[in-house]
C-alpha cells in the first residue's frame, strides 16, 4: 500500500470518526491502532504500546497536573475576585476602566493559572455582571473577557508551552520566558484599543462616578495587600525557572505550595475545596493525557509508514522559500484551530512541521511562541472558538453565542497584528530566554 493511499485513508478515517461524534483522543488512537494492525499485523501494536510507555516515563509530564492543580487551588481561593477589585479601583477613572481592569486581571491570572478555560470562567463570573450592570456594551464586555482569557495560552505557566516543549524537544523554561514579552505586548494592545474606543464613544463604557473613584489614594494603596500573595506565587514559579533553580516539574510543585498558602491565608482551606480542586485537576489531566496518547499513537504509525518523511519532502519542495512556508504552516494551524482543539493540532502537526522549520533556520523556541499565538487566534475563532463557549456557560441568559462571537473580531485583528510583529522581530520573544541562567 503506497504512503499516499495510506495518508488519504488515515485522514478520511480520522475525519469520519470525528464527524460521528467520537472524542478526538479516541478517534486518533483508534485510527492509530487500526492502521498498525492493517499495515504490520499484531506486532504493530507493540509500537503503540511502546510510545505510550515512553511518554509515561517522561518526568516533565508531571508538571501538567501540578500547574492545573495550582490553577484550581487559586480559583478556590478567590484570588481572581481580589485582583479584579484592586485593579478596578485603580482603573476607575480610566476610559473603559472596568474593561481595562479585565485585561489586567486576566494578565495576572494568566501568570498563575495557565489554563484558558479556568481563567475565562473565573473572570466571567467576577467581571461580566459588574460591567453589564454599569451600562457597558455587550461587545466591549464580552470581547475583553474572551481576549483577556486567551492570554493564558501565551503567558507562563501555559500548559500549551509544556506540551509543545515535550513534542518538539525544546526547553520548557526557555519557552516560558519567551512568552512573557509577547504576552505583555498583546495585553498592552488590548488595553490601548479599549481606552481609544471608550474615549471615541463614551457610551460604550459609561464613566459613572463609582464608589471606588472617590476613594483616597491611601485606601487604594491599602488594597495592594491583596496582590501580595498572587505576586509571590508568580515570582516563585517564574523566578525559580528563570534563575535555573528548578525544573518545570519542580516549579509546578512550588506553585502548588504557593497556591495552598494563598488558600490558608484567605481562610479558604477546607476539605471540600481541596477535594473539588483535585477532582477538576484529575478530569483536566486525564483529558490531556488521553489526547496525548491517542495522537502519539497515530503519529507513530504514520511516521513508521513513511508519512512524516513524505509530508516533509512535500513541504521543502514547495517553491515558497522559508518565510512563505512559515506562513503556510501557520495558515494550516489557524484553519485547523477552527475545528479541533489545540492539543490535537500540536500533536498531529508539530512532529511534522517543526523539524522542517528548524532545518530552514528558524528557532524552535520562537516557533513555539508563534504556535501559541496562532492557538490564541483559534481560541476565539468561530465556529469552534472554545473561549466563547466557556464564557457562554457563565453569561446571563440574554447573552447569546452570536453576541460573543461578534464581540471578538477587533481582538482577532489585534492578535493578527501582534503575530506579524513577533514574526518580523523574533528578538521580542527570544531576548529574555537568552538572558536565562543555564
Amino acid at each position: 500500500m503506497s504512503i499516499e493511499l495510506v495518508s488519504v485513508l488515515m485522514a478520511g478515517s480520522f475525519v469520519g470518526l470525528l464527524l460521528i461524534g467520537m472524542p478526538l483522543a479516541f478517534a486518533a488512537g483508534a485510527v492509530g491502532v487500526l492502521f498498525a494492525l492493517v499495515l504490520y499485523g499484531a506486532p504493530g501494536l507493540t509500537l503503540v504500546v511502546s510510545r505510550v510507555f515512553t511518554l509515561l516515563g517522561n518526568s516533565v509530564l508531571v508538571s501538567v497536573p501540578l500547574f492545573v492543580f495550582m490553577a484550581c487551588l487559586l480559583e478556590r481561593a478567590g484570588i481572581a475576585d481580589d485582583i479584579f477589585r484592586v485593579v478596578a479601583a485603580w482603573a476607575s477613572r480610566v476610559p473603559g476602566g472596568l474593561a481595562v481592569a479585565v485585561i489586567l486581571t486576566s494578565t495576572l491570572m494568566a501568570a498563575m493559572v495557565g489554563v484558558l478555560g479556568a481563567e475565562i470562567v473565573t473572570i466571567g463570573i467576577v467581571a461580566l455582571p459588574a460591567m453589564l450592570s454599569r451600562g457597558y456594551s455587550k461587545d466591549l464586555a464580552l470581547g475583553s473577557i474572551c481576549a483577556g482569557g486567551g492570554l493564558a495560552t501565551l503567558i507562563p505557566p501555559s500548559v500549551v508551552f509544556i506540551m509543545y516543549g515535550l513534542t518538539a524537544g525544546v526547553s520548557i523554561g526557555q519557552l516560558y520566558m519567551a512568552g512573557i514579552v509577547p504576552g505583555l505586548m498583546l495585553a498592552s494592545m488590548y488595553i490601548a484599543y479599549i481606552m481609544v474606543r471608550a474615549t471615541l464613544n463614551p457610551a460604550l463604557a459609561p464613566r459613572a462616578l463609582t464608589q471606588e473613584a472617590t476613594w483616597p489614594l491611601s485606601r487604594k494603596l491599602g488594597l495592594a495587600k491583596h496582590l501580595v500573595l498572587p505576586g509571590l506565587v508568580v515570582l516563585m514559579v517564574l523566578g525559580s525557572l528563570y534563575f535555573g533553580w528548578a525544573t518545570p516539574t519542580e516549579a509546578g510543585g512550588v506553585g502548588v505550595f504557593g497556591a495552598a498558602l494563598s488558600m490558608i491565608a484567605k481562610g479558604r482551606m477546607s476539605w471540600d475545596n481541596v477535594r473539588r480542586a483535585v477532582e477538576e485537576t484529575t478530569k483536566t489531566t486525564a483529558m490531556l493525557y488521553w489526547l496525548f496518547f491517542g495522537s502519539s499513537a497515530l503519529i507513530g504509525v504514520y511516521t513508521l509508514a513513511g508519512g512524516t518523511q513524505m509530508v516533509q519532502s512535500m513541504l521543502t519542495a514547495f517553491p515558497l522559500g522559508p518565510v512563505g512556508l512559515l506562513l503556510v504552516v501557520q495558515l494550516v494551524w489557524i484553519v485547523l484551530g477552527c475545528f479541533i482543539d489545540w492539543i490535537g493540532i500540536l500533536l498531529l502537526t508539530a512532529p511534522i512541521f517543526v523539524p522542517v522549520m528548524v532545518k530552514m533556520g528558524f528557532d524552535p523556541v520562537w516557533l513555539g511562541v508563534l504556535f501559541c499565538m496562532n492557538m490564541q487566534i483559534s481560541y476565539i475563532s468561530p465556529p469552534f472558538g472554545p473561549a466563547a463557549f466557556y464564557l457562554k456557560g457563565v453569561a446571563p441568559p440574554d447573552v447569546t453565542i452570536g453576541d460573543i462571537f461578534r464581540s471578538i473580531w477587533p481582538y482577532l485583528g489585534l492578535q493578527a497584528v501582534a503575530l506579524g510583529i513577533v514574526m518580523a522581530f523574533p528578538q521580542i520573544a527570544l531576548w529574555l530566554p537568552q538572558t536565562m541562567s543555564r
